[in-house]
C-alpha cells in the first residue's frame, strides 16, 4: 500500500510541475516566422489519411511571447487536423513560445473527394487576430479512386483469407467479381490485400491506368486465369504503392507482387512501369506448353526489395524490357523452364544494403529448408531454354551473371548471343564452372565488362550514350523499334534502348 501511495504522490508532483508556468510572457506582436509559407501535403486518395507534415513556428525576438490564438480558418469543418505543442485539435488558445525558440505544429488530413468541388483542397492556419494576424496556407490534392478491399465475415467482421487451389492461406484479400475485371484510367485503382483473378477469368488493365497497392498487397492470377496489361507508348500503365508523397517515390518493398500462379496462362504485360514492390513479377510453372506463361514487352521494373522478375520453372518471353535495382536479382530463373529475352537491359545498382546475388541468376533447381535452416530437399527441373540475345547485364558488383547447373542434369539448354555482360571474377571463384566459359559455343559475340554508358544509373536511367560499347553491336531481330519507339532496323544497339547523345547537363549528373 505504501508503494501505491508513493506512486500517487509522485504522479501528482509531476502533474503539478508540468502545468506550472514559471516564466512571464508578452503578447505576440505578429512577428512570427515560419519554416514555410505554404505547406503542401502532396496528393492523397479520398478517405485515406495523409502522412504527418511538420510546420515550425519561430519566435526570433528576445522576449517570451504568448500567441493568443492558433486555429484553422475553416474551423471544425476543416478536413485538416493539427497538433500544437503535443495537443490535438483545430483551435488553440494562449500558445507560449520562449525567446529565440520555436514550436512544432503537426498537420494531417483525410478528405472525402465526394464532398469537395475542387480536387485542390486548401485551408489556412491563422495565428492571432486583427491587424496581428499571420497565416500559413495548407494545400492538398485529393484524388478519387476505385478501392478494392479484402472480404469480411458478415457476422464477425473478421477479414477473410484467400483459399487458393483448394488450400487455405494466410493472405488477406478478395476474388474479383466480373464487374471489377477491368481497370480503366478513369480513376486510379487502390488495392488493399490481394486482389485475385478467379479461374477462367481475365483481368484487363487498360492503357493509362494506375494501380496502387497498400502495404502487404498485390495481384494474384490463379490457375487458368489471365492478366492483360494493355499499356501503350503514350499511355503507360503504372503499378506502385499507395503512398504518393515524394519521400516514398523510391522506397522498395511498399507492396508485395504481381503473382502469376502455376497454371495461369497467356499473361501479357505491355508498356508498364512496375516499381517499389517486394518482387515485381512472380511467374510460377507452365500455364500452356504451346505459349509463354508471360509475355512482357516495352516495360520497366524498378526498385524491388527482393527480385525484379522471379521465374520458377515457367515460360517467359520478354523484349524491350528494363529491369533495374533489386535487393537480390533483377532477374532470377530457377527450377528450369523456357526463357527468351531479346533487347533487354538488366542493371542492378542496388544501394539499400548488401546484395549477395548477381543481376541475372539462372539455375534448374530449387531448395527447401527446415526450421533449422538445414536443406531438406532439392527439386530439379529441365532448363529447356535460356536464350539471351542483344541484352545488357550490368550492375555495381563485379559478377552480375551466374549460371548454376544441378548435378546430373539431363536437360540444360542456354544460348547467349550479342550480349554485354559484367563478369569480373577477380577471385576466380567461378573458374571451375564450365557454364561460365564465355569462349564456349554457348556464347557468341559477347562483350565482357564493357562500358554501357548509362545516362544515370543512380536514378535508374538506363538509356545509353554515345560512349557505350553496346552501339551497333546487336544482331538484327524482329523487334524493329526500341522501348521508346525509336527505329532500330539498321545499326541496332544492344539493350532496350538505342543510344542518344547526352546533353551537357546530363553528362554532369
Amino acid at each position: 500500500m505504501k508503494y501505491f501511495i508513493a506512486f500517487l504522490i509522485c504522479t501528482a508532483l509531476i502533474t503539478v510541475s508540468s502545468c506550472r508556468k514559471d516564466f512571464t510572457t508578452s503578447l505576440s506582436t505578429g512577428n512570427l516566422e515560419f519554416s514555410v509559407d505554404t505547406l503542401f501535403l502532396d496528393t492523397i486518395f479520398t478517405n485515406i489519411s495523409s502522412s504527418t507534415y511538420t510546420l515550425k513556428v519561430y519566435n526570433r525576438s528576445n522576449k517570451n511571447i504568448t500567441v493568443p490564438e492558433v486555429k484553422l480558418e475553416n474551423g471544425s469543418n476543416s478536413s485538416y487536423r493539427l497538433n500544437v505543442d503535443g495537443i490535438p485539435g483545430k483551435n488553440f488558445n494562449d500558445i507560449d513560445i520562449l525567446a529565440k525558440d520555436s514550436i512544432f505544429i503537426f498537420v494531417e488530413t483525410t478528405i472525402n473527394a465526394a464532398n469537395t468541388t475542387n480536387p485542390l483542397y486548401t485551408d489556412r492556419i491563422l495565428f492571432d487576430a486583427g491587424d496581428k494576424t499571420q497565416d500559413v496556407d495548407l494545400v492538398t490534392l485529393v484524388q478519387d479512386a476505385n478501392f478494392i478491399f479484402p472480404d469480411r465475415d458478415p457476422v464477425t467482421l473478421k477479414v477473410d483469407s484467400l483459399t487458393l487451389n483448394g488450400e487455405p492461406t494466410t493472405l488477406r484479400g478478395t476474388f474479383l467479381d466480373d464487374d471489377k475485371l477491368i481497370f480503366s484510367k478513369d480513376k486510379p485503382t487502390v488495392i488493399y490485400g490481394f486482389a485475385a483473378v478467379p479461374e477462367n477469368k481475365t483481368l484487363v488493365i487498360e492503357a493509362g491506368a494506375k494501380v496502387h497497392f497498400h502495404e502487404n498487397s498485390g495481384l494474384i492470377i490463379t490457375k487458368n486465369a489471365s492478366l492483360k496489361v494493355n499499356g501503350t507508348l503514350e499511355d503507360k500503365i503504372i503499378f506502385e504503392g499507395d503512398r504518393l508523397e515524394p519521400d516514398f517515390s523510391n522506397i522498395p518493398g511498399q507492396w508485395s507482387s504481381i503473382w502469376l500462379q502455376a497454371g495461369s496462362k497467356d499473361n501479357q504485360i505491355k508498356h508498364a512501369i512496375i516499381k517499389n514492390g517486394v518482387v515485381g513479377v512472380i511467374v510460377d510453372s507452365i500455364g500452356n506448353s504451346n505459349s509463354p506463361t508471360l509475355t512482357i514487352e516495352n516495360s520497366e521494373i524498378y526498385n524491388s526489395a527482393s527480385f525484379g522478375i522471379l521465374g520458377r520453372g515457367t515460360n517467359i518471353s520478354g523484349h524491350n524490357l528494363v529491369v533495374g535495382s533489386a535487393g537480390q536479382s533483377s532477374l532470377s530463373i530457377t527450377n528450369g523452364g523456357t526463357y527468351n529475352f531479346n533487347h533487354c537491359t538488366f542493371a542492378n545498382y542496388w544501394t539499400n544494403g548488401i546484395r549477395l546475388v548477381p543481376a541475372v541468376l539462372i539455375n534448374n533447381f530449387s531448395r527447401s529448408f527446415d526450421t533449422n535452416a538445414m536443406e531438406v530437399t532439392e527439386t530439379t527441373g529441365n532448363l529447356n531454354a535460356a536464350n539471351f540475345t542483344n541484352c545488357i547485364i550490368d550492375g555495381n558488383d563485379n559478377v552480375e551473371f551466374i549460371i548454376n547447373r544441378a548435378e546430373n542434369s539431363s536437360v540444360f539448354n542456354y544460348n547467349i548471343s550479342n550480349c554485354m555482360i559484367k563478369f569480373n571474377d577477380t577471385s576466380n571463384g567461378f573458374s571451375n564452372n564450365t557454364d561460365l566459359d564465355f569462349t564456349s559455343s554457348f556464347y557468341q559475340d559477347i562483350i565482357l565488362n564493357g562500358n554501357p554508358d548509362f545516362k544515370d544509373n543512380r536514378n535508374e536511367e538506363f538509356i545509353i550514350g554515345e560512349e557505350s560499347d553496346a552501339i551497333n553491336k546487336a544482331t538484327n531481330s524482329t523487334f524493329s523499334t526500341d522501348i521508346l519507339g525509336i527505329d532500330r532496323t539498321t545499326s541496332p544497339d544492344i539493350g532496350a534502348y538505342q543510344h542518344i547523345v547526352f546533353e551537357k547537363d546530363d553528362e554532369e549528373e
